[in-house]
């Protein structure tokens, strides 16, 4: 069944696509606005919109789309969502944001959706017992076994991954998500190891090369919270070419492999993966994870920017003396992630139209110069 009978919309993003986005905008806001999404030539925006926080309830669907479709139209070409986010309401909410601002003139082929899955989808809530629904759930359907479950909430199975990047493309409307990302696999080390995390993973892997020659997705990666950030002695550190390692047995001999994001936390109170040397590069020197990242050409989405809400409310006095022309706290913090050498996006996660406003101001002002940049980290010391 191709996706017309499906009733889900053709396309992914792609250079020409990307770059009439690009164009649309040539008047409002800086070509340096957008960057390449590497070794493609597709152009993403320096900031996304993040579907991850609000309420579960109608109210926040609405503005959620509302959010959604207005940076569309603003600008803003990356949107990122989960299987969980929202009890599995966001996807939803994603797919009517997409369809109104495509109503509104915008193409497939000039938008970039980010999907993830790995933690539970619990429509009604996380139950009493996690155990007895993971039971009828995923192991009664096929999807997984109870020594893929950790912690009650994360599934590290081909199977219930594979069911959950189906299910946000019904949600989105889309027929290919433009990456899908194994969230926080990292979660598993503590249980079962790093050598059996990597069995697991590489199995996963392998689903989601399938996927791409199915269409479904167009490229694939992680997200993750302490991975990438951590001392390389600390037993949930993840070595970015032992990942491309796993991606590159998964696509098979002679295959290309297309293991091609990696997502982490990145801001002024968390700034590890910038500048804590961790990582081994391709060019077979150590850097911090973005470097490495850079070298080994895996584009860098950086998430909480605003440290769940903190940076919003508090100011750093650094960011405040090098960004004193913006209107608030917020605002610099986003700037500052947003500026960082080898970020590719900032994903920001807005449950409120209220909040977009201050992500479209930053969309409008220039990515700090590299040296103004610097200064900051100095100050800090």
């Amino acid at each position: 069944m191709n996706a017309a009978e499906n009733g889900l919309i053709p396309g992914a993003a792609n250079s020409a696509g990307t770059k009439a986005y690009v164009a649309r905008f040539a008047g409002t806001l800086a070509d340096e606005h957008f960057s390449d999404f590497l070794n493609t030539r597709i152009k993403l925006s320096s900031l996304g919109v993040g579907t991850f926080p609000g309420g579960v309830d109608d109210v926040t669907d609405v503005a959620v789309a509302a959010v959604v479709a207005r940076a569309l139209q603003s600008g803003i070409n990356v949107v990122d969502t989960g299987a969980n986010y929202r009890l599995g309401r966001a996807g939803r909410v994603v797919g009517v944001g997409i369809a109104k601002a495509m109503a509104a003139g915008i193409q497939r082929e000039e938008f970039f959706v980010v999907g993830k899955g790995g933690f539970l989808t619990f429509p009604d809530g996380r139950p009493e017992d996690p155990l007895t629904f993971f039971r009828e759930e995923v192991v009664a359907k096929g999807l997984g076994k109870e020594e893929d479950l950790v912690q009650g909430v994360h599934c590290l199975s081909p199977e219930y991954i594979a069911w959950q990047l189906d299910t946000l493309r019904a949600q989105t409307g889309l027929e290919t998500l433009d990456v899908f990302l194994v969230d926080q696999p990292e979660v598993h080390i503590p249980l079962i190891g790093k050598e059996q995390m990597y069995r697991k993973l590489m199995d996963v892997f392998t689903m989601l090369e399938a996927a791409v020659q199915a269409n479904k997705i167009r490229y694939y990666g992680i997200s993750t919270f302490n991975a990438c950030r951590v001392e390389t002695d600390n037993t949930l550190f993840q070595s970015l070419t032992s990942l491309i390692g796993l991606a590159e047995k998964a696509a098979g001999q002679g295959n290309r492999h297309h293991l091609r994001v990696v997502q982490l936390p990145f801001n002024a109170l968390m700034p590890e993966a910038y500048t804590r040397f961790s990582q081994v590069t391709g060019q077979g020197n150590i850097g911090s994870t973005i470097q490495a990242a850079f070298q080994l050409k895996l584009t860098i989405m950086a998430s909480h920017p605003l440290g769940k809400g903190l940076l919003a409310r508090e100011e750093v006095p650094s960011l405040q003396e090098a960004m004193p022309d913006l209107a608030d706290a917020a605002q610099r913090a986003v700037q500052f992630v947003r500026s960082t050498p080898g970020i590719g996006v900032t994903l920001v996660g807005l449950s409120t139209p209220l909040h977009l406003p201050d992500l479209l101001a930053v969309a409008r002002q220039l990515p700090l110069p590299k040296e103004r940049y610097l200064a900051m980290f100095e100050k800090e010391r």
